[in-house]
């Protein structure tokens, strides 16, 4: 870490100063700054360790499927199981269809903005170009 740095997680000045004006203005920034002097320099390790284990979390949501029926437990009722891995596959593929819609959506609503965006550019190139000939038209008879 550069030490030379204006704000760092130490007491300096600047740090101190900015930490009473944070309690003059709105008392839970002071106490954000005192906090950032306090525990600053282990915000890194814990922001490391927090994505540790999302990415550890997300790892294991990733490997369960709604329309993996073979993780779920057997009930041991044949017609109950079948059910469920009918109804589970039947929720997975209008989850897959509301993806699709979603995207498509998406895709036109991206469409609608990019033909708005290029009629008002168009629209100020028109004006740009009547208010130039305008401005022109009459300094040449002068």
């Amino acid at each position: 870490m550069n030490q030379s740095a204006l704000l760092r997680p130490a007491w300096t000045p600047a740090t101190v100063a900015l930490m009473v004006l944070g309690f003059m203005v709105f008392w839970p920034l002071g106490l954000a700054m005192l906090a950032y002097i306090l525990f600053g320099d282990r915000f890194e390790t814990f922001k490391k360790s927090a994505n540790e284990a999302a990415d550890g979390m997300r790892e294991k949501c990733r490997g369960f499927k709604m329309g993996s029926a073979a993780r779920w437990p057997q009930s041991g009722n044949v017609a109950f199981d079948d059910w469920r891995r009918a109804e589970l596959e039947r929720i997975e593929e209008e989850r897959r269809k509301l993806d699709a819609m979603r995207e498509e959506f998406e895709s036109y609503m991206r469409e609608l903005r990019r033909a708005r965006d290029q009629e008002e550019f168009d629209r100020f190139l028109r004006e740009r170009s009547a208010r130039q000939s305008g401005q022109t038209g009459p300094s040449d008879q002068n």
